[in-house]
């Protein structure tokens, strides 16, 4: 009943543009652990009106089966600001047709009255007890993506078997219910309530529990950018600061207020470095800012830069971000921890194509380090597990710059890992040391831990498939490489097959999934390289590591060394010339 997707569709019939009619409706979007992430357009394959109702139908039959008091405790809707002209899909509107789904059932619905970032539907999950959380973004992807993710009632993301009984129940609800266009309706329903004042009071003072300078902060004279990347973030960061005692960060004002055009950018993915970063880079020179703090759009990762004393400025990657955060949030947590028999309930996470950095110092100091799978929802998930028996789960972190340093958001979150660096960073100030002189130290006292991670791009499925098939029968049936170029491999582990040569019975630990491809190598030479097709994009990614122990600090060398390795690596095992990639 949209009219401008009706529009699009009468269109392409009058045209008798069957290709893209076939684009529209060929398949359903699948609806997977990370919810939904399509296109806003018409059809089936895309987000809009429609496939946001169906899809909310859905979920609610399927809560509905799962908890007996969800009308009595219900479910959060957030939304960004993304928006679509020309079908007239945003992620309000679709907030507000899934909140009208939910209500149209007697289940309460604590939407939140203006854009939010994506932390705070998790937070507000744990914080009013609800069944689920709903937030509809399309995070850092192009402009005309959009998402759809979804939180349980342990305020982490959904893991299996969720997203397959919520993508059966999807398919059972697909015609509209009597009320499903008419999100007028909410406005006048008891059973909508607003969390956006509470949740912004209990949030922050939630997070003055990882504050433990705040005389420094309010003494320091480093100055702050930050950029929101036409995002979410401004106002929240901000708030942040205050929360802390910290003066206001210099705001990019070309980037500061929600633009769902992204303007200034080619990608509004602070991933990308330093191209998204060029405006922060002048009003830093400008206003004499030495550290630069960016936000993605739905302000849950976080970049950070630093102006070396060369007048240059680093862009830290996720790793190396991680471990001055792991460094910092283990030594706030032991300065205030005099109990030594207290570590041994003390847990850091990091996922498995992550540096191993926090192993490193989890094996010096004496707490405990865990890998799960990639993305937070594994994180989220065992990080609840851990907590209810008792454990204090200290910070947990993946390279994709995705960083959960505060116990209340069990997933990534921006905003607390902004301000927790800015206070870092003025605390190393205090020491006469950068962040930079900081991460050397880290590395100099626990081991180097050089990493290296790029990605192919390959659009067509079955070659993906065959390349990671080729690897596992390489040398005839069932044999992997024992060989990179001149790197011996001396251990496999595929976690699509469940297949790990380290384990006594040759069976992977961490689950398995035969819906994507992920196999690690690990090489006589100490480095690990782990290839992997993306949930969400058309990419074979690869992530390497080398790792040396404390006190071996010959940099160059071990660069050089993990660089052949790659390049190897690439020759190899992409083949990109004979794939096309």
């Amino acid at each position: 009943q949209n009219p401008k997707t009706s529009a699009i569709v009468k269109q392409l019939v009058a045209e008798g543009n069957a290709r893209e009619l076939e684009k529209c409706f060929g398949s359903r979007m699948e609806f997977g652990t990370a919810g939904l992430r399509a296109a806003m357009g018409a059809g089936i394959s895309h987000m809009n009106d429609l496939t946001i109702i169906q899809t909310t139908q859905g979920f609610c039959r399927y809560l509905e089966k799962n908890f007996s008091d969800l009308k009595k405790r219900g479910v959060v809707i957030g939304f960004d600001a993304r928006a679509h002209l020309s079908s007239g899909g945003s992620s309000k509107r679709f907030a507000r047709l899934a909140a009208n789904t939910f209500i149209s059932q007697g289940v309460p619905v604590y939407l939140f009255s203006d854009i939010t970032p994506t932390p705070f539907v998790p937070y507000t999950v744990t914080h009013l007890k609800l069944c689920a959380g709903i937030m509809v973004t399309a995070s850092h992807n192009p402009k005309q993506d959009n998402g759809y993710k979804v939180y349980w009632e342990n305020g982490a993301q959904i893991i299996s078997p969720h997203d397959k009984g919520i993508s059966q129940a999807i398919e059972e609800n697909q015609e509209p219910w009597p009320q499903a266009w008419d999100d007028k309706l909410i406005d006048s329903s008891l059973l909508l309530h607003d969390p956006y004042a509470t949740v912004n009071k209990e949030y922050f003072k939630d997070i003055q529990k990882q504050c433990f300078h705040r005389n420094i902060n309010k003494e320091t004279n480093l100055k702050f950018v930050h950029t929101s990347v036409h995002g979410v973030g401004h106002k929240f960061v901000q708030l942040a600061f205050k929360a802390f005692d910290l003066s206001p960060p210099f705001a990019v004002p070309e980037q500061k207020d929600p633009d769902p055009e992204f303007p200034t950018v080619k990608y509004p993915n602070p991933e990308e470095g330093k191209g998204v970063l060029t405006l922060s880079f002048a009003l830093a020179e400008k206003d004499g800012a030495k550290i630069i703090l960016a936000n993605d759009p739905d302000a849950d990762r976080l970049a950070v830069a630093e102006k070396q004393e060369s007048g240059e400025w680093k862009v830290f990657s996720g790793n190396e971000l991680g471990a001055l955060l792991g460094w910092w949030i283990f030594n706030c947590w032991k300065n205030h921890n005099s109990n030594t028999c207290a570590i041994k309930d003390v847990y850091m996470l990091s996922s498995t194509v992550s540096s191993k950095i926090l192993r490193a110092i989890a094996l010096k100091e004496g707490f405990h380090f865990e890998e799960t799978l990639t993305g937070f929802k594994w994180m989220g998930n065992r990080a609840k597990q851990l907590m209810d028996q008792g454990k204090a789960v200290l910070f947990a972190f993946e390279e994709a710059i995705g960083y959960m340093c505060c116990p209340a958001v069990l997933d990534k979150d921006g905003v607390s890992a902004a301000v927790i660096t800015a206070e870092m960073a003025s605390f190393l100030a205090t020491r006469n040391l950068t962040l930079s002189q900081q991460l050397k130290a880290v590395y100099d006292e626990y081991g180097l831990h050089i990493t290296k991670a790029s990605y192919f791009i390959c659009h067509d499925p079955t070659v993906i498939q065959q390349l990671f098939e080729n690897l596992r029968n390489f040398d005839g049936k069932n044999t992997y490489p024992k060989s990179c170029g001149r790197f011996k491999v001396c251990g496999i582990r595929d976690l699509t097959t469940g297949y790990d040569s380290s384990q006594p019975d040759q069976k992977a630990i961490l689950p398995t999934s035969k819906s994507s491809q992920m196999i690690t190598f690990t090489f006589a030479n100490g480095g690990v390289a782990t290839m992997r097709t993306s949930g969400t994009e058309p990419k074979i990614k690869y992530y390497s590591e080398l790792c040396a122990p404390p006190g071996n600090s010959d940099v160059e060398q071990l660069k050089k060394e993990l660089d052949e390795l790659v390049n190897a690596l690439e020759k190899h095992f992409f083949q990109p010339e004979k794939n096309n990639l």
